[in-house]
């Protein structure tokens, strides 16, 4: 039970990607942007200083989930097909930006369904073997998706007029973006902790 070397890679870098690029472009504004009432869509918004960095990190975290997926042997085959297409929703948000003048209905659409997707795909990939890895445990993975509709639920509330809506908006992204890196982290750990009675073995046999 293992993840390749590029899986962890993709998983890990997820959530750099996101954190850095709303955060970053957000400080590059020439006028001064609150990025705590102002969404990350804003940011990517046809005609927006530094729209690209905000662009690139959206793409690129969709790359890192579609990515992990394949790599997630681990997981149950639905789960990784969610989080294969929750990926491919968060390249479709990139190359659909809102207009200056008001929304997308593609990028709403595609924004809609990927905060759904990655709200699910955790129940999808859970394994009831009871070596199954932390991350993967039906306990551990309804405790995820609770936590993510708890997180969803605030930021609805923030969709009309509230104060706080780029901060709820950060907060679920951010969320949807660590927990396939931290399945993957359970993973390895559970691999390594397989692999140990086998080198003790081999290491009593060659004594």
């Amino acid at each position: 039970m293992r993840v390749p070397w590029w899986g962890i890679a993709s998983s890990g870098l997820s959530p750099v990607l996101l954190i850095v690029g709303f955060t970053v472009a957000a400080d590059l504004q020439p006028d001064p942007f609150d990025a705590v009432s102002r969404s990350i869509s804003t940011l990517a918004v046809q005609g927006m200083s530094y729209r690209w960095i905000v662009t690139a990190a959206i793409l690129g975290v969709g790359v890192c989930n579609v990515v992990t997926g394949l790599a997630l042997r681990a997981a149950a085959d639905g789960g990784r097909l969610l989080l294969i297409a929750g990926g491919v929703c968060s390249i479709l948000i990139a190359v659909n930006p809102q207009h200056p003048q008001g929304g997308s209905v593609p990028h709403e659409t595609f924004s809609l369904l990927g905060v759904v997707i990655m709200t699910l795909w955790p129940v999808a990939a859970i394994r009831r073997a009871p070596d199954a890895p932390v991350g993967l445990r039906p306990r551990v993975a309804y405790a995820a998706t609770g936590l993510n509709l708890a997180l969803l639920l605030w930021f609805t509330a923030e969709l009309f007029n509230g104060p706080q809506l780029g901060l709820a908006e950060r907060v679920v992204t951010t969320d949807q973006a660590l927990w396939p890196f931290v399945v993957v982290l359970t993973v390895v750990a559970a691999g390594q902790r397989a692999s140990e009675p086998t080198r003790a073995e081999a290491h009593v046999s060659s004594s």
